[in-house]
């Protein structure tokens, strides 16, 4: 299935041929062996598993020379369904020209160099010989070792290049990124966990996702129990901990699947184990766990935007490329720690552009502010200087690039937001900020840094909304926004239209709606402007464009279904229709769908109000545009009803029920 963020859509072809066309246009692309490139006649190019997103595949490859793993050699080439190429981004800036390919060091001379970047060593994974490519240098013969130990931070997992001819260290590569059922959370109060049962006893496991589980740091052992009870509230306990650390990684699994068409937070169903119970002030990913320790109080620090900051190095790191470098690694997870609190929405931890605000840290609140970083003393504006800085203080710019471009210099309910360059932004929403981001980020090679990401998110952009500029002008303004300066790979956007990025900063206003004329409309938010309510919702309905799925009007929308999977989705609203008046409910509705009969209706889309059944639609009212619905209700005047969009789908071929501008009008 090609995946969509959120609800997959139908498809102009099938996955299967879809797949075939870009894996041969990709091909057709090595085989030509384009300047671009930088491949030199000794080079191969083997390629990796692709990425499919919004109809765009992802590929990446890795780089041999004279048989040699090329480090920094990687890069990823992006084809739309019908294999044509829409971009690549190329780790190496120039060709591979190395004379001999013998090394004069050994392997065990080049590991005991490699050693001396930890303070101590507990294992080593591996040395083997390689080209390091990285850094814009030239290609030079190297023994590379993946060490684990500790350094003189705390923890650490590093892959070290040694020059093979002169012993000199070319890089290291750290890996350990951090921040300085039902049960009830300390953090996240009570909440639904989904466990695993075997016989009377429950675990703290994800039935699904592979390797998710919360256990103890102590010993390692998956939390255990009798009654699928979890956790009593108190911060200091480790279950409980468990309880938010679980919690949070469920609902990023939701958020990625339903707006990033991710399958798990390493890309193939699976993740890592969640341990609460680290004795310090800190939690960290190393490539293979999620450690969670404490704050001062030794309350364990598990909230939506911590967990899902580590997670979101996992994310990072599962995506092309690796981890992310130019020191972006901790603006990168920092995005889908924001993205996985907005998801969630939930009320005893509301969603924030602020990072550790809940768990309070070292005791003075928030640790980085994304809207104004310099309350947290890091840079809000770009300079030559961030790269070499500390890496969580050069996450500045590019938190404040994402909040202006997710809502803009008004903060549309959040903090206004300054420029670096006097400007005002208008901002896209948090989830068509995060689908940009994703996008950019399956263009990541080892090489990246603040410009690539500039040049990945506009190709991004670009990519995502073909023929419309909106998104594209607006990353480009939040960039310029923060003194990220143009680049020549930079592409351009024609046609489509340009919000504004200049002049008085206002929250943006409610779209008319197109209800029948006369009278006065009942419902608020009818359009789904301005966020949930009054509607009550199901998670992940209230959304912005993406793929196919599109509003009506203005920028947001109800998304209904649309996952492929057994799942039923609400929008309600009650109502009070006054007396004697004449009432009329109207919306508007596009289906789309993924199903193939012409005679069953599997999903369907059932409105009501109060307790009687205004209408129903199904997988056989698909079409490719919006159609307005009314009906007369009032035989119900005198009454408080509640309006109510029930979506249900069966358990294969996704359908999506997009529903925008609603209105009741009485007269």
């Amino acid at each position: 299935m090609v995946a969509a963020a959120g609800p997959a859509t139908a498809q102009p072809v099938s996955p299967t041929a879809a797949a075939a066309n870009a894996a041969n246009g990709a091909s057709a692309l090595i085989a030509a062996r384009p300047a671009v490139l930088q491949a030199s006649a000794d080079d191969a190019f083997v390629a990796g598993t692709p990425t499919v997103s919004h109809g765009l595949h992802y590929t990446p490859y890795n780089r041999t020379y004279k048989g040699l793993h090329v480090s920094g050699g990687d890069m990823v080439i992006v084809t739309d369904d019908s294999g044509a190429v829409k971009g690549t981004s190329v780790a190496q800036d120039r060709p591979i020209s190395l004379g001999s390919t013998t090394p004069a060091l050994t392997a065990d001379a080049a590991l005991k160099i490699a050693k001396t970047k930890l303070k101590t060593v507990s294992a080593v994974e591996g040395t083997g010989l390689v080209v390091y490519a990285g850094e814009g240098r030239n290609a030079t013969l190297a023994w590379e070792s993946t060490i684990r130990g500790t350094s003189a931070e705390g923890p650490s997992r590093q892959t070290v290049d040694v020059d093979a001819k002169t012993g000199a260290i070319l890089h290291a590569q750290e890996h350990t990124t951090d921040v300085t059922g039902s049960g009830t959370g300390w953090v996240n109060g009570s909440v639904s966990l989904d466990t695993t049962q075997s016989g009377s006893t429950f675990t703290m496991k994800d039935p699904t996702k592979t390797n998710l589980s919360c256990q103890n740091a102590s010993n390692n052992s998956t939390f255990s129990g009798p009654d699928n009870v979890w956790g009593s509230g108190v911060g200091t306990d480790r279950e409980t901990g468990c309880v938010d650390a679980l919690y949070v990684a469920q609902t990023q699994n939701k958020m990625l699947s339903q707006w990033l068409g991710r399958n798990g937070q390493d890309g193939n169903g699976g993740a890592w184990p969640l341990r609460v119970g680290l004795n310090d002030e800190n939690a960290y990913y190393d490539g293979t766990q999620v450690q969670i320790g404490h704050n001062t109080a030794n309350q364990w620090i598990a909230s939506a935007d911590v967990v899902g900051h580590e997670l979101g190095h996992g994310i990072d790191d599962h995506t092309p490329g690796a981890i992310s470098n130019g020191n972006t690694q901790e603006f990168v997870a920092d995005t889908f720690g924001a993205a996985t609190e907005w998801f969630a929405n939930n009320p005893n931890d509301p969603p924030d552009f602020t990072v550790g605000e809940e768990v309070n840290l070292v005791g003075s609140g928030p640790i980085r502010y994304m809207y104004n970083p310099s309350l947290a003393g890091d840079d809000n504006c770009y300079s030559s200087s961030v790269p070499s800085e500390e890496v969580h203080a050069a996450a500045g710019p590019g938190n404040h690039w994402f909040y202006l471009l997710s809502q803009g210099t008004s903060g549309n309910g959040q903090p206004a937001s300054s420029t670096c360059n006097s400007t005002s932004v208008t901002g896209l929403g948090i989830q068509k900020a995060i689908t940009i981001m994703y996008n950019a980020m399956l263009m990541k090679t080892s090489s990246s840094s603040y410009l690539k990401y500039r040049t990945w998110t506009l190709t991004a952009a670009k990519n995502l909304t073909p023929g419309d500029c909106t998104a594209f002008n607006t990353v480009k303004a939040a960039w310029n926004a923060v003194s990220v300066p143009a680049q020549s790979a930079d592409p351009t956007c024609t046609g489509g239209t340009t919000p504004p990025t200049t002049g008085p900063t206002t929250p943006p206003t409610t779209p008319p709606t197109t209800p029948p004329t006369g009278g006065s409309q009942l419902l608020g938010n009818p359009g789904f402007e301005s966020g949930t309510a009054p509607w009550t919702t199901t998670s992940g309905v209230i959304s912005t464009a993406s793929g196919t799925s599109t509003p009506h009007a203005g920028t947001h929308f109800a998304w209904l279904d649309g996952y492929g999977t057994t799942h039923t989705d609400t929008v309600s609203q009650s109502v009070a229709i006054p007396s004697g008046s004449h009432a009329t409910l109207s919306f508007w509705l596009k289906i789309s769908t993924s199903e193939t009969t012409t005679s069953t209706a599997y999903d369907k889309l059932t409105v009501k109000a109060g307790s009687t059944t205004l209408g129903t639609y199904s997988n056989l009212n698909a079409g490719s545009s919006y159609a307005q619905k009314s009906f007369d209700v009032s035989s119900l005047a005198g009454q408080t009803v509640t309006i109510t969009f029930t979506g249900t789908e069966d358990s294969s071929a996704a359908t999506s029920f997009n529903l925008d501008d609603t209105a009741l009008t009485v007269s």
